[in-house]
């Protein structure tokens, strides 16, 4: 689930807890509506995924722009004339991350667990040339769908995998990427599979010297489930901070929390003036701010876990 600065919004990922699907090719073919993608005055469409009713609306203020549907509830947002623009709140929280793994312009290797629209995909493309970068996106017709009305450029190198997300990390090589992002759901849930002990230490595996991890998660209310997650990413990296809206982190209202992780120091400074700078103000919590916020959390295992919890009704409306 995401929130833009106009409205609230659900991000999604993708990878709900289903058997894996055949891969999908790389990147960058067009499909049917030509190089450019599709255009607003061709108008919405709606179209029966894997997953639900995928719709397409064009974006009111930037004539390029898509909001991705599934269900009724926003996942995604891409701009097809400036693939760096984050249109969600907590997509712009993760391409700040994006930004501070490694130098400015580096190409980076990812592995996006959730695909969606590719946005964050599209913007790694964007602002790092000749990244390669490897999305696990379960519902193949999503993806389809995606390539065809919203393409990728045919320079880019990303290959999507039509598979549950744990599976492509779990095959994984150790060492292999500079950054796992985490943006998972079923519906507008984060699996229970995908939020654990065990799913954690898999992607610090896959981690090479210096690679940081990072988790878009949503919850509300007491926050059990952020909190949860904050000891269960403690447990596996000694590195941790917390991003979020402090109406969210005072349970005022449901919303999207990001975590990043690593096994070296993470740059709170210098990302702490980044997220002030948005639109959308929030707070970065690290140190012992964050420990004494998620003092009592039990870390979820694959015994333990369960979904992150479901949005109040007319949470996106």
């Amino acid at each position: 689930m995401g929130r833009s600065s106009r409205s609230s919004r659900s991000g999604r990922g993708g990878a709900p807890a289903a058997a894996p699907t055949a891969a999908t090719g790389t990147g960058g073919s067009a499909g049917a509506t030509g190089s450019t993608g599709r255009s607003h005055a061709q108008g919405p469409l709606s179209r029966q995924v894997g997953s639900g009713l995928a719709e397409l609306r064009p974006d009111r203020d930037r004539p390029a722009a898509w909001s991705l549907l599934i269900d009724g509830a926003p996942q995604s947002l891409v701009d097809l004339a400036d693939p760096t623009h984050l249109g969600f709140e907590y997509q712009r929280r993760l391409g700040h991350v994006i930004d501070l793994v490694a130098p400015p312009g580096r190409p980076l290797t990812v592995l996006h667990l959730g695909g969606g629209a590719l946005t964050l995909a599209r913007y790694v493309a964007a602002t790092r040339p000749r990244s390669r970068q490897q999305v696990a996106e379960i519902d193949t017709e999503l993806t389809e769908l995606v390539r065809a009305e919203l393409p990728l450029e045919r320079g880019w190198q990303i290959k999507v995998r039509g598979a549950d997300a744990r599976s492509v990390l779990e095959r994984t090589p150790e060492g292999a990427v500079d950054l796992v992002i985490t943006d998972v759901f079923s519906g507008a849930r984060t699996p229970a599979h995908c939020t654990t002990v065990e799913f954690t230490a898999l992607a610090a595996r896959a981690l090479a010297p210096g690679g940081w991890y990072a988790a878009n998660i949503a919850d509300g209310s007491a926050l059990p489930f952020a909190r949860s997650q904050i000891a269960t990413l403690g447990a596996v990296f000694p590195e941790l901070c917390l991003i979020a809206d402090p109406a969210v982190l005072r349970g005022k209202r449901f919303g999207n929390l990001v975590l990043a992780a690593a096994h070296t120091p993470l740059p709170i400074a210098e990302l702490t003036r980044r997220v002030a700078s948005d639109p959308a103000h929030a707070r970065v919590e690290h140190g012992r701010p964050l420990t004494d916020f998620a003092a009592g959390a039990t870390p979820a295992t694959d015994a333990t876990a369960a979904p992150s919890p479901a949005p109040p009704p007319g949470v996106f409306r």
